[in-house]
């Protein structure tokens, strides 16, 4: 049985919708009901944890706070839920004998190191580069994946944990910018019981390499034309701008060489269907839909932003 949290979310419920297309036993727990949570509670209630586990022997953990929260949520809470619920899921899975765990982590944990100086190059955004906070969510998902090694190392139980780049086209807080990640985590699943404990950058594909970061974050139409341009063929037919430059590049060959992950959606694939159907999104990401953060709607964007010091 594979235990699914945050299965209210985006990732959860596409991980579900995952299982149960491939046949594979699933339960969903998170605080929210849904169709695809069959338990609601609180991650770090023993009680709730007692009933989710039952005939448990893999888990995906992607419950958390996330950055849309920084304003609306205490410090407290995402300590609450970051940290203590990630480590009564990880004390549990342990006691249990838990086969395989992933910990959904997120690229966020880097904050302002993926954050070039003026005129510096692109970030190369690999597993070594080391992170800066810059909120609490930050802080409580980098404290969660050292609880996954913590407890790794003195208990044994497999855990490997995924940094995730944005996989749902969800609202973002920066107006400029609104408008295969299940395959990875059943993966690392498989690969977790030979590899321990491991941190792996989950992300599509760059058709750029790492001597490239100049002219990623200055040159980058240019560098288009060279390294795809079927991409920027298909901006230029929908009349759409090419962006002037980057600030980061996520290198995900880490995950694709150490999971056996070959990665399906790439800026090529979503080209080839905007071409085909005229939506660019897969089909697990048109059925799960854009999800809101928050029950209440905000007058000046999709939620509030924390200022920036």
């Amino acid at each position: 049985m594979l235990l699914v949290t945050g299965s209210a979310g985006h990732l959860g419920e596409a991980l579900l919708r995952d299982a149960q297309a491939k046949g594979i036993p699933a339960r969903g727990l998170d605080q929210k009901a849904s169709a695809y949570t069959e338990i609601v509670g609180d991650i770090a209630d023993p009680k709730v944890l007692k009933r989710a586990f039952e005939g448990v022997t893999q888990v995906i953990h992607t419950a958390t706070l996330h950055k849309p929260h920084v304003v609306t949520h205490s410090r407290q809470a995402f300590v609450h839920t970051n940290i203590e619920g990630t480590l009564a899921l990880l004390e549990e899975s342990a006691e249990r004998g838990v086969k395989a765990f992933v910990h959904i982590s997120t690229t966020s944990v880097f904050g302002r190191a993926m954050r070039p100086g003026p005129g510096d190059p692109a970030v190369w955004v690999t597993e070594g580069l080391s992170p800066i906070h810059k909120n609490i969510y930050g802080v409580t998902k980098s404290a969660g994946e050292d609880l996954c090694q913590l407890m790794h190392e003195k208990t044994g139980l497999p855990v490997l944990v995924l940094r995730t780049s944005r996989f749902f086209p969800e609202i973002d807080d920066d107006e400029a910018r609104r408008g295969a990640m299940p395959d990875a985590a059943h993966r690392a699943l498989e690969h977790a019981p030979e590899r321990g404990f491991d941190r792996y950058i989950i992300s599509a594909p760059t058709p750029f390499a790492e001597e490239d970061a100049p002219r990623v974050a200055s040159d980058l139409p240019a560098l288009l034309w060279e390294k795809a341009p079927e991409l920027a063929g298909a901006f230029k037919s929908a009349g759409w701008p090419l962006p002037q430059g980057l600030d980061r590049v996520y290198d995900s060959r880490k995950a694709q060489q150490g999971l056996g992950w070959a990665p399906t959606c790439s800026a090529q694939a979503a080209l080839e269907r905007y071409l085909d159907t005229g939506d660019w999104r897969g089909p697990l990401a048109l059925a799960v839909g854009k999800k809101p953060y928050h029950d209440q709607v905000f007058e000046d964007g999709p939620f509030p932003v924390e200022a920036d010091r």
